[in-house]
């Protein structure tokens, strides 16, 4: 993946969070349950903040300036799955996958994005986005975790 300019880049990532936008909502519409309804939604909001924040660097200086990053653990369950195509309808379990292998490839694109520029700025939000959907990706993960451990009882 070859950019031109900075613009390129955070363009390409401006896109990318638009899918997670429209992913996440539609999730949360055909939701059956209550609490993987707000999930999504608030997985949902939590992309389109992202969108905002690449946006508007500028404007979001000082919310990326006082950032702090943790360390964010990762169960690594998405490594052993295969990205495959969501359906409509699908049981929540493979709905659980998709979302998991989405987020992994966010927070590789996002690593290989920071890489590839030299713009602090853009560097230091792209850090921050790793940062943030390996938060949706333990929260995936601790979720399909935790119905997998559900299904023995």
């Amino acid at each position: 993946m070859e950019f031109g300019s900075v613009e390129e880049i955070l363009s390409f990532a401006i896109d990318r969070e638009k899918e997670a936008v429209d992913f996440y909502s539609s999730l949360a519409k055909e939701a059956t349950r209550a609490s993987l309804k707000e999930t999504f939604e608030r997985f949902a909001k939590e992309e389109e903040k992202h969108v905002f924040l690449i946006s508007d660097m500028a404007g979001n200086k000082d919310k990326i300036d006082s950032y702090e990053f943790k360390k964010i653990t990762d169960l690594k369950i998405s490594d052993y799955m295969v990205e495959t195509e969501y359906e409509q309808g699908m049981p929540m379990p493979e709905i659980l996958k998709i979302a998991m292998k989405k987020e992994e490839i966010a927070v590789k694109l996002y690593s290989m994005l920071a890489g590839k520029t030299d713009n602090e700025d853009a560097k230091k939000v792209f850090m921050i986005l790793v940062q943030e959907e390996s938060k949706h990706k333990l929260a995936l993960e601790s979720m399909y975790d935790d119905y997998l451990a559900d299904q023995d009882n």
